[in-house]
């Protein structure tokens, strides 16, 4: 799936395409007034203010017949630079604009507006030449939104649309658009009964049964594949003293998103981070050169205080827990470090048949720590070994952490969206705020090269990405229930369905029996809804046999074999996790 806000080309169609829904609104509501409307990567959106009037899902093809009357018009884009005091005057009734220009700084700042026809915006631009290049749009949806996102103002209209070149390049991402739907993970995360959020806990996910054996398996997965490249597991206290927070800078740079309690008349904060106490274990014990690298492993819960209109299923919640490591090393390893590292996260991503892209996120021009001569050397370290291990990357320029750069995965799931997950991380903040030594060959105190890492990102939102990627029906060895079984009548087959079940179980493969009351034919099609991803169908010719017939999920093909080559067949499917 495209991301709009990238393509320049489209960029410019879909900025001056929400001129156009702006004029349309101003044609049919005449009291609007209009805040922004700018490009997002899935098209563009204008917030307004209607007053009492609200626009619901079914006014939008009103608003689209009127865009297309003005595009057939053909009126051409016009650009003017205006002085502030001109711009104040001329947008004298609408606040939300006079409060855009009030903030802007009249000796720097050229005032640009564009008119077509009877609509004249304040817009930075650039645009495209005619309202009649604006012919394949679609507008998607309406929501509310606060002005400037600040609950306390006053709550805004915002239409979503989107904007392309021709009708087919439209309706190709309409049609996906439509799969994304199908796909969503909060609708299949309750129709397979794998997560909840309830009222009494907004972002704070609840993991059903089906969905805790889907968690167990990628906690397990993470902890053996991290056990071959070497890796040490800890567990850090959820809460800690607010010292603690002080001294790692999270108090001073991150205090509103901390829930915080008190106890024994002390402040404490529930950790928006795993890094601090992964500092703390450090300095438990001293550390020789000899002993580096070392990869230190967490699946560590942390809490973070996000904005209840932010909050999206498993996507955005206020507690997760991440896949955290931190990795304490010699200056002269890090290239071999982090080579080591993008290979790790590439056989992982490829497991799960997600493509990706490497981003290297540099120093920014202000509010950074450290020599600029350290972060030359940094950045360089990070694009050597990405080159060396086999990858392109794009720069990111200026947009490190304020204590180092960083390397970002995005991956491509299989509708072509990006989700950024993984990230390399390299830290010149903490070894110093906390004081990590080691000591070198000559017996003297260092201070150790770290680095963070993640690759799920997090446990919870990477669920949700493979519940979308996948569309609900895992591979065999992800899914909750791997085998169902259904016996052709209970009278007659359910005891040797018993048996077949149990021989499963000793094998350690997932199994549900299905001995409730009804046709088969329901039985089967409730099995594909559910998306479990072998049937196992058993009459009389299996029973008389011994045998089992299989049918996969979304075939409509049945094959009949023993039960010997059955449990092959599927724990192969198990171990080379296909």
């Amino acid at each position: 799936m495209i991301n709009i806000k990238e393509d320049e080309k489209l960029s410019v169609l879909n900025h001056s395409c929400a001129h156009l829904l702006a004029q349309a609104v101003k044609h049919l509501y005449p009291q609007a007034k209009f805040w922004v409307g700018p490009v997002i990567e899935e098209g563009f959106y204008y917030d307004i203010d209607l007053g009492d009037q609200v626009i619901k899902e079914e006014d939008l093809e009103k608003l689209e017949k009127e865009m297309k009357k003005i595009s057939k018009d053909g009126k051409r884009i016009v650009r003017e630079e205006i002085s502030k005091e001109e711009a104040l005057e001329k947008f004298k009734d609408d606040p939300y604009k006079i409060d855009l220009i009030s903030r802007m700084d009249e000796k720097s700042t050229i005032i640009s507006c564009y008119t077509q026809g009877d609509f004249t915006d304040l817009c930075r631009g650039p645009h495209v030449d005619t309202v009649k290049e604006l012919k394949h749009f679609k507008l998607l949806k309406v929501s509310g939104a606060y002005w400037k996102g600040d609950s306390n103002n006053k709550m805004l209209q915002r239409i979503y649309g989107v904007c392309f070149e021709t009708a087919e390049a439209l309706q190709e991402h309409l049609n996906l658009l439509e799969e994304a739907k199908k796909r969503d993970h909060k609708k299949l995360g309750k129709e397979l009964d794998l997560f909840m959020i309830s009222e009494y806990g907004p972002g704070f996910p609840f993991f059903l049964p089906k969905g805790m054996i889907l968690r167990n398996i990628l906690e397990n997965f993470w902890y053996e594949e991290h056990t071959k490249e070497g890796y040490e597991f800890i567990k850090t206290p959820i809460m800690l003293n607010k010292e603690l927070w002080e001294l790692s800078g999270h108090w001073y740079n991150y205090r509103e998103n901390m829930y915080i309690s008190e106890i024994d008349e002390k402040t404490y904060a529930i950790k928006p981070m795993n890094c601090p106490g992964g500092m703390l274990v450090y300095k438990n014990s001293l550390h020789s050169y000899k002993d580096l690298p070392l990869r230190i492993g967490e699946l560590g819960q942390v809490h973070r205080h996000e904005a209840s209109g932010a909050l999206n299923g498993l996507f955005r919640v206020r507690t997760f827990t991440q896949d955290d490591a931190h990795i304490f090393m010699r200056e002269d390893q890090i290239e071999e470090e982090v080579i080591r590292l993008i290979r790790f996260i590439d056989r992982m991503y490829k497991i799960f048949g997600l493509t990706y892209d490497i981003e290297l996120s540099t120093r920014p021009l202000e509010k950074y720590i450290g020599d600029i001569e350290i972060w030359d050397k940094s950045e360089k370290a990070l694009q050597e070994a990405c080159h060396k291990s086999g990858h392109d990357c794009k720069i990111n320029p200026g947009d490190g952490a304020f204590y180092g750069p960083k390397l970002d995965f995005h991956i491509k799931d299989s509708l072509g969206r990006v989700w950024q997950c993984g990230t390399i991380q390299l830290d010149m903040n903490l070894p110093e705020r906390f004081d990590l030594t080691y000591i070198d060959s000559n017996g003297e105190k260092k201070r150790p090269v770290m680095l963070h890492r993640v690759i799920y990102g997090s446990i919870e939102r990477f669920i949700g990405i493979l519940i979308e990627h996948y569309a609900g029906a895992f591979p065999v060895w992800l899914a909750p229930v791997q085998v169902n079984i259904i016996p052709v009548n209970l009278e007659y087959h359910l005891e040797y369905a018993k048996e077949i079940e149990k021989i499963l179980n000793e094998n350690n493969i997932r199994v549900k029996l299905d001995e409730r009351e009804e046709k088969l034919g329901y039985k089967m099609r409730e099995s594909q809804t559910k998306k479990v991803p072998v049937a196992l169908i058993l009459g009389d010719h299996e029973k008389e046999n011994k045998t089992v017939s299989y049918r996969l999920h979304g075939s409509k093909e049945t094959t009949t074999v023993s039960i010997e080559e059955f449990i092959q067949y599927i724990t192969k499917q198990i171990e080379d996790k296909k």
